[in-house]
């Protein structure tokens, strides 16, 4: 057999990895030590390796994070309120096969987002479907898919989607489109997926920045009481870093 066909082939099979590894043990002279079953194990391992980072790299892309945030990074050493156990135990991802959902609370600065995106790109490298948005650009998305007619798709895109996480939650009012785009997304997603809340607002104010007492009531109860909560505290981490500078 012709190897030059059989590195074509594997390239046409979209084996890339396995054909360019072939190909260059082709060059150097085939490693005497190694049995022909393993060397097929390394060829294969070879190819199952980079397809696993090109679909974590598509992942995080897909994503969407605004913030190029990674778990080894947490501080647990400045002031916040971040216990150490609680944030491992999370890291583990766990809550999401249970689909629970996170509240991240506290003033602007202290890392909410950061934190919920630290924890979209542990999802990610463990090959979940995760996405993320700001919750006014999620209301403005969704709007636009509307006037588009391509609301039904949008919605069931997020609803497969195993993490989902809203930043900036409550950050403005919101009017009555907004409440039932929101109680659209999180019934669909209750009991099937997980969803990350970062809010400056306390959980107790929630319901008057939703407004409408019933949709809120709906809302709430869907989203709260399936909650880890996570209140940050201390000064803006930005303010501190422009004084570092």
């Amino acid at each position: 057999m012709n190897p030059n066909h059989t590195i074509e082939k594997m390239r046409a099979m979209r084996m890339k990895t396995m054909a360019e590894l072939y190909h260059q043990n082709l060059s150097e002279g085939l490693p005497g030590e190694l049995s022909t079953d393993e060397f097929l194990a390394m060829l294969v391992q070879a190819e199952w390796e980079e397809r696993q980072t090109r679909r974590i790299t598509r992942l995080i892309k897909q994503a969407g994070f605004r913030l190029q945030a990674v778990p080894t990074d947490i501080d647990y050493h400045a002031r916040r309120g971040l216990d150490k156990t609680q944030i491992t135990r999370l890291l583990s991802l766990s809550f999401i096969g249970k689909a629970e959902n996170i509240i991240l609370t506290g003033p602007t600065g202290v890392g909410k987002s950061w934190l919920g995106q630290a924890i979209g790109h542990q999802a990610c490298h463990r090959q979940i479907k995760t996405r993320y948005f700001g919750t006014t650009h999620f209301f403005d998305q969704a709007k636009l898919a509307r006037l588009e007619g391509t609301y039904p798709k949008f919605m069931k895109s997020l609803n497969k989607t195993s993490l989902l996480i809203l930043d900036d939650f409550g950050l403005h009012p919101m009017d009555s489109s907004d409440r039932g785009l929101l109680l659209d997304l999180i019934d669909a997603r209750h009991g099937r997926g997980s969803t990350i809340l970062c809010s400056q607002i306390p959980v107790s104010s929630w319901h008057q920045v939703i407004g409408e007492g019933t949709m809120a009531d709906a809302i709430l109860d869907r989203v709260v009481y399936s909650s880890h909560r996570i209140k940050l505290n201390g000064e803006s981490l930005r303010k501190k870093q422009r004084l570092n500078q």
